[in-house]
């Protein structure tokens, strides 16, 4: 496992669409004061959004980043790969993993992260239409060029991670893994919420203790609210009858630690084996305090066990 600090990273996907500019700012700024240095984000969020293009979030990130002088500061995650090529559209058109478009998406991140490297690339969706052994020359390309230092597949099946990193052989490699987690646990035979997640499972937890050399970063992890907000409903996947339990079990723990369901969800997380980097989309202030105040709880070896026994 890659020692890097035991640590939180903000999640950037609002910037610039829902959360404004003054109000993005005030999220890094308090992010920077309380320590935060890792910052995830894309090259298409949030092309949803009404009126957006994808630029969004890259460029607030990257007009902060100038702006207070914290680039030296920061580990940038950013990603390639989902971008729409058609705008309107969505998935069906994105630029994909070819070494065009990998080199291409690359230039455009850099522009608007305002930077001259990215410090953890990521692809960010699977493209069967392209050879692993093309998507991996052009990653590689990347980072004998210094415009990025390490590599991330995110929603990438384990095999095909296993087969990246063997064509890559002694050159640059993926060493970072982005998918869904969070203490509650999905259905198998439910979708997951949005189209192309893949949830943490057993087995890639397997695979990333076997290598040794990989971080697994997890999104969703807070459940967009859902463990405390009465007017966010959790998903039809987390709804069988393990879930009751463990949020009996969780809110038994807060309060033990005297401490916020969200933070006790952030410190299970952090020290799971493999150790995981949860990523945290803010958009107040105070959320920022509250995830970053999770970094300074530690469940007892009792806590945790009951945390993972509740549910069956």
């Amino acid at each position: 496992m890659t020692t890097w600090k035991r640590t939180i990273a903000l999640g950037t996907m609002t910037f610039g669409t829902s959360v404004d500019g003054p109000g993005s700012f005030a999220v890094l700024d308090r992010f920077a004061e309380l320590g935060g240095t890792v910052l995830d984000t894309a090259d298409n969020y949030a092309f949803w959004a009404e009126g957006a293009t994808g630029d969004e979030s890259e460029t607030v990130v990257g007009d902060w980043l100038a702006s207070r002088g914290q680039r030296d500061s920061m580990v940038i995650g950013t990603k390639g790969g989902a971008r729409p090529t058609v705008p309107g559209t969505g998935l069906e058109t994105a630029e994909g993993l070819s070494a065009a478009a990998l080199t291409a998406a690359a230039e455009g991140n850099l522009r608007r992260l305002r930077t001259d490297h990215i410090d953890v690339y990521w692809t960010h969706i699977e493209d069967p239409a392209v050879s692993a052994e093309e998507t991996v020359g052009a990653l590689a390309s990347l980072v004998d060029s210094g415009k990025a230092v390490a590599l991330g597949a995110s929603n990438h099946s384990v095999w095909r991670v296993e087969r990246a990193r063997a064509l890559a052989g002694d050159g640059p490699r993926y060493t970072h893994l982005q998918y869904r987690d969070s203490y509650l646990q999905p259905r198998s035979d439910v979708a997951l919420p949005v189209a192309g997640q893949r949830h943490v499972t057993p087995e890639l937890r397997e695979y990333i203790r076997s290598e040794g050399d990989l971080t697994l970063w997890v999104y969703s992890s807070l459940l967009s609210g859902g463990y405390t907000r009465t007017d966010v409903e959790l998903p039809a996947v987390y709804d069988h009858p393990g879930t009751p339990p463990r949020l009996a079990v969780l809110r038994e723990v807060a309060d033990e630690l005297e401490a916020t369901v969200n933070q006790v969800v952030l410190a299970w997380l952090l020290d799971r084996d493999p150790p995981t980097l949860p990523i945290v989309g803010a958009s107040r202030t105070a959320q920022v305090e509250e995830a970053m105040g999770a970094l300074e709880l530690r469940l007892s070896e009792a806590q945790r066990e009951r945390l993972e026994r509740a549910g069956g």
